[in-house]
């Protein structure tokens, strides 16, 4: 048996252990993460209103029918009460329907494919706003964000301007990996030679983390970059910061970024190659490779080529078979024209 003052420390460590952790899930900085917080709260408070009724009951039904409590009511000839059966039945059913609702309503409102309707809950996106559209790679073990309408890419950082809408187009160079960014939205998987698209927006200045949510290998803990909300003069600024690099990310500088290494610095390029995301993403970056949107396209072509002779062949034996049982048919039909013609009587004169 564990000593009280033992059990008691414990609690005390551990909820000052607690009093440290970052809760940025529940209290994000962007609005699709905002609404995702206020989900699970929703969800909580639902889930309690039978959690802690059947707690409290189960802690009150103890205490109060235990051995030594003689005075209380025993009934060993009860065994239904309509009443009874209402509540226990009826309660999580309610609950349940509320749930399934709010899961329906939340799953179409807040996929990450679906393009923003507004910019918070108070505010719709004005009808001259402009996408701000990044192109994420994920690694071996670190980040690469190409912005193809500004022609800059970085390394391990991400920024976006305040109260723009960003469209995040996101892959992965080998293994499967996840993008999130706890500030900003939902954690959506990277997949080499698929595409996923998540739609964000941030609504506060501020440094935020970064990081990939599954598993990938030996460098993922140190699979972190820092995402920077930033005012639109900032933003253009840092802009024209990473154009004055000298660095150039076309096909052989990515190939050398794309080895594994861990803990990479950040790294501003000052141009890129406009067909590189396009060819990551198709798996054709070296010489030589076919990318995989041509090889598919090829194939349907063959395919649809092959079943196009494959119907003209058919078509072709069933014209001839038709043919050969129309000839038949009309043989048959004269030999009865012949059947029915007067007899030949043979012996006469």
């Amino acid at each position: 048996m564990i000593p009280l003052f033992v059990r008691r420390g414990f609690a005390v460590l551990s909820a000052i252990l607690l009093a440290g952790c970052n809760t940025v899930v529940m209290n994000p900085s962007g609005d699709i993460a905002s609404q995702q917080s206020h989900l699970i709260w929703v969800s909580t408070l639902l889930m309690l209103l039978i959690i802690v009724p059947v707690i409290f009951l189960t802690i009150l039904f103890a205490w109060r029918y235990r051995k030594n409590n003689t005075s209380a009511k025993y009934e060993p000839d009860w065994d239904h009460s309509t009443q009874l059966e209402l509540v226990i039945w009826g309660a999580p059913l309610l609950i349940i329907i509320a749930l399934g609702l709010i899961t329906w309503i939340s799953t179409h409102t807040l996929d990450p494919y679906r393009k923003l309707s507004r910019l918070d809950e108070n505010r719709p996106i004005p009808a001259d706003t402009k996408v701000l559209n990044v192109e994420v790679v994920a690694l071996d073990w670190k980040w690469l964000f190409i912005y193809p309408d500004l022609g800059i890419a970085t390394v391990n950082e991400l920024a976006a301007p305040v109260d723009v809408p960003v469209r995040f187009k996101i892959t992965a160079s080998t293994v499967m990996n996840s993008f999130f960014i706890p500030a900003l939205a939902g954690q959506i998987y990277a997949m080499p030679g698929m595409e996923t698209t998540l739609n964000a927006v941030i609504n506060k200045p501020g440094e935020f983390d970064g990081f990939s949510a599954n598993y990938s290998g030996a460098g993922f803990s140190d699979m972190r970059f820092k995402f920077h909300g930033m005012s639109a003069q900032n933003f253009d600024a840092w802009v024209q910061a990473a154009k004055t690099k000298t660095q150039t990310l076309n096909r052989a500088t990515y190939q050398a970024l794309e080895k594994p290494s861990e803990r990479e610095p950040v790294r501003h390029y000052a141009s890129v190659d406009a067909d590189l995301y396009h060819a990551i993403l198709n798996r054709c970056v070296g010489a030589g490779e076919v990318c995989m949107d041509k090889m598919m396209m090829s194939d349907a072509k063959a395919n649809a080529y092959a079943a196009s002779n494959t119907k003209t062949a058919f078509t072709n034996i069933f014209t001839q078979r038709q043919k050969q049982d129309n000839a038949l048919r009309l043989s048959f039909d004269t030999e009865a024209d012949i059947c029915k013609a007067s007899p030949l009587i043979i012996g006469t004169k």
